[in-house]
């Protein structure tokens, strides 16, 4: 075995479930709140040490969400009200986006969600970030 392999399977044990396509939902939202957590660490920083796992989990939660999760297609203010709608949800419960005035100038059209905004609407809905970009 190449010196390269070797370092790989030293560390393997304790990473391998990182670097996995998930297998069911719970794998999954495990992921996901990694990748949000490295996410944060790594923000814009192409240069961050972390910059490639965070491309890396993105990829792995793409391949589990392209065949587990369905997209949802068309306009994101539009699903965020069918998503309200659905769990019955007033301006007011929508704390994840801010106060009512900005929760009514984002369905309005007259302002856009911004990435914090975007992620925990994610999480809340447990939907793909992707719907409401």
């Amino acid at each position: 075995m190449n010196t390269e392999i070797k370092e790989i399977a030293k560390v393997w044990p304790v990473v391998r479930d990182v670097f996995a396509v998930p297998r069911n939902n719970k794998q999954y939202k495990k992921l996901v709140s990694l990748l949000d957590s490295v996410t944060d660490e790594v923000g814009e920083d192409e240069n961050h040490p972390l910059a490639s796992l965070m491309e890396t989990l993105g990829s792995l939660i793409e391949s589990y969400e392209s065949q587990h999760v369905p997209e949802f297609t068309g306009d994101p203010i539009q699903t965020l009200k069918s998503l309200m709608e659905e769990h019955r949800l007033k301006q007011a419960d929508m704390k994840e986006i801010g106060s009512q005035g900005v929760v009514s100038e984002v369905l309005s059209g007259k302002r856009s969600l911004n990435s914090r905004q975007i992620k925990a609407l994610s999480k809340r809905f447990a939907v793909s970030p992707a719907v409401f970009i």
